[in-house]
């Protein structure tokens, strides 16, 4: 399982849920466990009292749809689109979640 520590698990599961397609498998007030039955990882919620500071030191990176289509997609459920960035045979752009943690959709790229 990952973990994101948050200020709000059931407002980020409202995001994380739809933009993974997961089910709420369980809601313990201070952690939501998100996943499919027979997952191998799961992702978990969890409740902390600081607010978040600086860049996140893991981080989700998506893959398997268009790039341009999954960040409309992820913008519309409430993430925030903050920038992008391209190396040789590779491009991803970068977003934050309602909370402000950052994730990551990539493509290849010719």
């Amino acid at each position: 399982m990952v973990t994101i520590d948050c200020e709000d698990p059931q407002r980020l599961a409202g995001f994380w849920a739809p933009a993974l397609d997961l089910q709420v498998l369980g809601d313990y007030g201070e952690f939501v466990l998100l996943g499919r039955e027979g997952a191998a990882v799961n992702l978990g919620l969890q409740k902390v009292p600081e607010p978040r500071t600086g860049k996140n030191r893991v981080h989700v990176d998506l893959g398997g749809e268009p790039r341009a289509e999954a960040t409309e997609r992820l913008v519309a459920l409430g993430a925030t689109y903050k920038t992008e960035y391209r190396q040789p045979g590779l491009r991803w752009s970068v977003l934050v979640d309602p909370e402000g943690n950052e994730f990551c959709i990539g493509e290849h790229s010719g």
